[in-house]
C-alpha cells in the first residue's frame, strides 16, 4: 500500500480511454525529488503524465499529490502539480506573455491584482520583465517553452511533470533549459527518450505496455532499459518498430 505521507501517491491506477486499456495497475509512493520515466513510444508515458497531473481522471485507482486527489479537486491540484508539455504550442492559449502566465493564477482564485503581481515576480526572477506585453507567437520554441515553465512556476507547485521538454530544441537551448530545471527547488518528474539526462536522478521508472517494468535507482534502471532497447534494435523482427 502507498505511504499516506508520501508527496506522490498512485494506487492501482488504470486508465482506459474509450475502453482501450493504456495503463495497468500503476502503484507508486515516493518523496524523491528527481524522478525519471523512460519507455518506448506508445508505452503509456504521456498518459501517465496526464493522469498524474489530473488532466485526465484514472479509470480506476487514485492519484494524490500532497494528499489531494488531483482529478477530484482540480482547483487545489493547480497549486500542487503542473505540467510542461513537449510542444509549447499545445499549452499556450493566450496572445501575450503576461496573459498566459496570469491565466493559471486566476484559475487558482487569485484576483486580477494578485495575478499581476505574480506575473511581475516570475518575469523578474527570470530576467524577462521586458517580455510582459510581448506577443508569444514570434518567440522561438525555446522561448515559448520558457514562457510555459514560468507559467507553471508562478503557481508555486510542489511537483512539475515534464513530458519530453527538450524535444525539438537545439543543443544550447537544451543545456540552458536543463540547467534552469536542475536548479528548481521542486520535485521534478521527467519523461524522456534520452536516458542520459536522468543521470543523478533519485529514481527512474521504466514503463512498458502501460505497466512498470522496472523501478529503482537511475543507474540500474537506465542500464537495463538501454540493454533491452539495444536488443530490440538488433533484432530482425520489424514488428518491433515503434511510431
Amino acid at each position: 500500500m502507498p505511504d499516506a505521507a508520501a508527496l506522490i501517491q498512485l494506487e492501482d491506477v488504470h486508465y482506459a480511454p474509450g475502453g482501450v486499456p493504456v495503463l495497468h495497475g500503476i502503484t507508486l509512493s515516493t518523496d524523491a525529488r528527481r524522478i525519471g520515466i523512460v519507455g518506448r513510444n506508445g508505452s503509456g508515458k504521456t498518459s501517465l503524465a496526464r493522469v498524474l497531473t489530473g488532466l485526465v481522471a484514472a479509470s480506476e485507482g487514485t492519484v494524490r499529490i500532497a494528499g489531494v486527489d488531483v482529478a477530484a479537486d482540480r482547483k487545489a491540484a493547480l497549486g500542487l502539480v503542473g505540467i510542461l508539455f513537449q510542444n509549447p504550442d499545445h499549452q499556450i492559449i493566450f496572445p501575450t506573455v503576461e496573459e498566459e502566465i496570469a491565466f493559471g493564477l486566476t484559475q487558482m482564485g487569485q484576483s486580477r491584482d494578485q495575478a499581476a503581481r505574480g506575473v511581475s515576480d516570475i518575469l523578474a526572477q527570470f530576467g524577462k520583465s521586458h517580455w510582459a506585453t510581448s506577443a508569444v507567437h514570434p518567440l522561438s520554441q525555446g522561448q515559448r517553452q520558457l514562457v510555459c515553465l514560468m507559467s507553471v512556476l508562478a503557481m508555486q507547485p510542489k511537483v512539475i511533470v515534464l513530458d519530453e521538454p527538450f524535444a525539438g530544441l537545439d543543443i544550447p537551448t537544451t543545456v540552458q533549459l536543463q540547467r534552469m530545471l536542475d536548479a528548481l527547488e521542486v520535485t521534478l518528474v521527467l519523461i524522456t527518450h534520452q536516458p542520459s539526462v536522468l543521470a543523478g536522478y533519485d529514481r527512474v521508472l521504466w514503463i512498458d505496455d502501460g505497466r512498470i517494468a522496472q523501478d529503482g535507482p537511475a543507474g540500474e534502471v537506465i542500464a537495463a532499459f538501454e540493454a533491452r532497447m539495444q536488443q530490440i534494435g538488433g533484432g530482425d523482427d520489424l514488428s518491433d518498430l515503434s511510431g
